[in-house]
């Protein structure tokens, strides 16, 4: 049976997705005057965190929690546009690496600026270091039990899947 939310469980919910919309459309707006979408920020910022500037596409995809496809499709608009490159990985027939560019990382470090003034502006700068370490840890929470969640979910359908 479904536990419905009380009146107070979705303000908090309504408050949390307005939040994340006005934030999201705020910084696709940042992002777009530097001739980068938010997806490509989410692949340039671990790529360039990288050793090398390249990661494993399976490790990319993890991390920005991509569907293959979607990350596959991303990359190749990001490659026609110079931003990464993929090149196969040595002794796997399947793997991939994600290599950034030099134009990737430039495009990245003019963009970083005017993000992080504007994260800072709408987001840092409104919050107490109480509120921060609060967040960081209703985070940290949130993120666990979803990671917990999807863990079981892919244990139900490979169960499932090997008794057809």
């Amino acid at each position: 049976m479904v536990r419905w939310l009380s009146d107070e469980e979705q303000a908090t919910w309504q408050a949390y997705i307005l939040l994340r919309q006005r934030m999201d459309a705020a910084i696709t707006a940042g992002l777009a005057a530097d001739g980068l979408s938010m997806p490509d920020y989410e692949l340039l910022v671990p790529l360039s965190a990288a050793p090398d500037g390249c990661l494993r596409a399976k490790e990319l995809a993890a991390r920005v929690c991509w569907e293959k496809s979607r990350l596959s499709k991303h990359l190749a608009r990001m490659a026609a546009r110079g931003l990464v490159e993929r090149e196969p990985v040595a002794g796997d027939a399947r793997g991939v690496l994600i290599r950034l560019t030099p134009q990737g990382r430039a495009l990245l470090e003019q963009a970083a600026p005017h993000h992080v003034a504007l994260v800072r502006e709408m987001f840092i700068d409104g919050i107490t270091e109480a509120e921060a370490r609060a967040l960081r840890t209703l985070s940290a929470r949130v993120v666990e039990r979803s990671e917990r969640g999807a863990v079981e979910l892919t244990a139900a359908a490979d169960a499932e899947a090997g008794a057809v």
